[in-house]
């Protein structure tokens, strides 16, 4: 729909004057109403000032395009407002409103309010359209001025469903529930500021929604949140931001406003594999680091927790009394899920190791990383000084972290030894010279760590397994608290990283209290929406209680909403109520092999019922300490909207 279908000449006023937003906004819905576009003014003016409420309209640059969507609108319309002396509008930037246009639609399925929010936004991008309508001598001057830019820069837009101004990329390490977050707060901060984004989604499923040629030709800019790799090839020559998937979900408006302004900037691919290596030497040595870790972290998880959840089922189906030091195997149905659950669970360390180095160095880096991976779990061979004695040395997790890294960056030097060789050879780089030297530096490397890597994993067994009881619940406070710091973040990863490899130690003890201090927040949040209802918003209760199933399949993610609107309150209470269950864990020696799955997995869990106590007991002090930090809202006082009370 036109701007111009909406807009007539007797609802345009120029040069007038408001002392106050509110004083714009009622003179603008005289003219509405002037228009006949409304059928109850009163009705109508509130809709509009609710939204107010929940955001100001004044989008910056001296404009303000207020809004509302009621049954009380009889048909769609738009009223405008000349202030040349300004009005504060509470903008985004600070600035006086002079351009203010009042857009009215009915409460239909079709979102007019929406399509014609994207439209004026499009054209009031250009400055000096925006002149031309400040200059308008008459309101036919002004609606020519209107249909002018409409015919010039949204003709061609018409109908077109390849047209997107924003297009985004949204990925987290797990593939959970970050990548979706994310991509909703864009879409949505999207329809706010009035442009249309799309949103693909890199998840633990897969792509979903994935770009076309045509879409990324049309689009102004691509916003690359996420925290794994991304392949950037097929942007070149587009405006580029990367971002942390977290600020997909903080900072939408911020990734939105940077990719349309002249500070973003273009992306240039040098070769067909091009990705976020271009711009690693920008970011901070931690970024990357932590960025590589999660690459290799996404593609173990499903190993760890497919193969860790069936060796656990092999133990609950297995007979002890028949041979106790081969439980696991001595009944055919627990010797086959012991079987196919092994097969998983001990390849996770070579795919955390070749993913670290594919990330490094992309593809030639994914044989060189795992090779490392593979000769830190099995080990090397190794001569012992005193005696000669020929002994085979592994170094476990800890060596698969080191071979990763070490792995990719052995390949980029020699990706950048292989730069000055002549071009004729270059289809043997990859095929030849990477793989064969990439994986016998590797394999020295090795050999002379793993003696010293395997010592100080023998010296954290060791000492894990020494631990005092006050220690360990030491230990699992500290864990647990790291589980609810950032929910899902950087600490969270590190926490959960480090349960996941002490199972490949044999220390179940520390994963019962990861995933136990995990599921914490979102149980809270949902207990105080059940005991203190006046505490959570009401538009907010739906997803609070999703939170039950978030919080007992071990999504800690579902409580990022809450924690983000109000994280003063939230974070420290969800930090003791974690530190609390994780130190009970401990305290109850509660065990875990099964890296997830939250409630579901309870029967491989040792002191089951110990277990819930304390992820209850931690869950309703996180309640308790939020419902005594929060105050009442007052929407749950009086009348708080036409002919609803509470």
């Amino acid at each position: 729909m036109r701007i111009t279908d909406l807009l007539s000449e007797k609802a345009i006023s120029l040069h007038t004057s408001a002392n106050s937003k509110a004083e714009a906004i009622d003179k603008l819905v005289d003219l509405m109403m002037e228009n006949g576009n409304i059928k109850d003014k009163d009705k109508y003016k509130q809709v509009v000032l609710k939204r107010e409420g929940e955001g100001t309209t004044g989008i910056g640059e001296g404009i303000a395009i207020p809004h509302g969507k009621t049954d009380a609108v009889s048909k769609p319309g738009l009223s405008a407002m000349v202030v040349p002396d300004g009005v504060d509008f509470e903008s985004l930037d600070g600035s006086p409103a002079k351009l203010l246009f009042l857009i009215a639609a009915p409460n239909t399925e079709d979102n007019v309010h929406l399509d014609v929010l994207s439209r004026l936004s499009t054209l009031l991008m250009d400055t000096e359209f925006r002149k031309a309508l400040y200059n308008a001598k008459t309101p036919k001057e002004f609606l020519e001025c209107i249909n002018k830019a409409e015919n010039e820069k949204l003709g061609a837009e018409k109908g077109s469903s390849n047209q997107y101004d924003i297009l985004a990329i949204t990925s987290c390490p797990t593939g959970i529930a970050h990548t979706y977050m994310a991509a909703e707060s864009l879409e949505k901060m999207g329809e706010q500021l009035g442009y249309k984004v799309k949103v693909e989604t890199h998840g633990a499923s897969g792509v979903k929604n994935k770009f076309t040629k045509e879409e990324i030709k049309n689009a102004k800019g691509i916003i690359i949140a996420s925290d794994t790799k991304i392949d950037l090839s097929r942007f070149d020559g587009k405006k580029i931001v990367t971002s942390k998937v977290a600020d997909g979900i903080n900072k939408p408006k911020d990734l939105i406003e940077h990719i349309l302004s002249p500070n973003a900037k273009t992306y240039h691919s040098n070769n067909k594999n091009a990705n976020m290596d271009d711009n690693e030497g920008k970011e901070k040595i931690g970024t990357q680091i932590y960025k590589h870790l999660m690459n290799g972290v996404t593609h173990m998880l499903p190993f760890v927790v497919g193969g860790g959840i069936l060796i656990a089922l092999s133990f609950l189906l297995d007979d002890y009394s028949i041979d106790p030091s081969n439980f696991g195997m001595n009944t055919p149905i627990a010797a086959f899920f012991k079987t196919v659950g092994n097969a998983a669970f001990n390849v996770m360390l070579y795919i955390l190791a070749g993913y670290i180095a594919m990330s490094i160095a992309d593809r030639p880096g994914l044989v060189v990383g795992f090779v490392g991976g593979i000769l830190a779990v099995q080990g090397t061979t190794f001569a012992s000084l005193s005696n000669g004695d020929i002994t085979l040395v592994s170094s476990g997790f800890l060596g698969a972290l080191i071979a990763g890294f070490v792995g990719g960056y052995i390949v980029l030097g020699l990706k950048k030894l292989c730069s000055y060789l002549p071009s004729s050879i270059e289809g043997i780089k990859t095929i030849l010279i990477y793989p064969v030297f990439g994986v016998f530096l590797i394999g020295l490397f090795m050999l002379l760590i793993n003696p010293y890597v395997a010592a100080i994993n023998t010296a954290i067994n060791n000492y894990l397994s020494s631990m005092s009881s006050a220690n360990k619940v030491v230990l699992g406070a500290i864990l647990g608290a790291m589980m609810a710091v950032d929910l899902g973040g950087p600490v969270n990863k590190a926490a959960y990283t480090f349960g996941t490899g002490m199972l490949a130690s044999g220390q179940y003890e520390i994963m019962a209290a990861v995933m136990a201090g995990g599921m914490v927040p979102p149980l809270a949040i949902a207990f105080l929406a059940t005991a203190f209802p006046k505490k959570i918003p009401k538009k907010d209760k739906q997803a609070a209680y999703v939170n039950y199933i978030m919080g007992l399949s071990f999504i800690s993610e579902g409580a990022i909403p809450f924690a983000s609107a109000d994280p003063l309150r939230t974070i420290p209470a969800f930090v003791v109520g974690s530190a609390v269950t994780g130190a009970l864990s401990m305290w109850f020696n509660c065990t875990l092999m099964a890296p997830h799955g939250g409630i579901f997995v309870i029967a491989t869990i040792g002191h089951p019922v110990k277990y819930l106590l304390a992820i209850a007991v931690g869950a309703i002090v996180s309640t308790l300490i939020m419902a005594k930090l929060k105050k009442n809202l007052p929407e749950y006082k009086g009348v708080v909207s036409q002919g609803e009370t509470v």
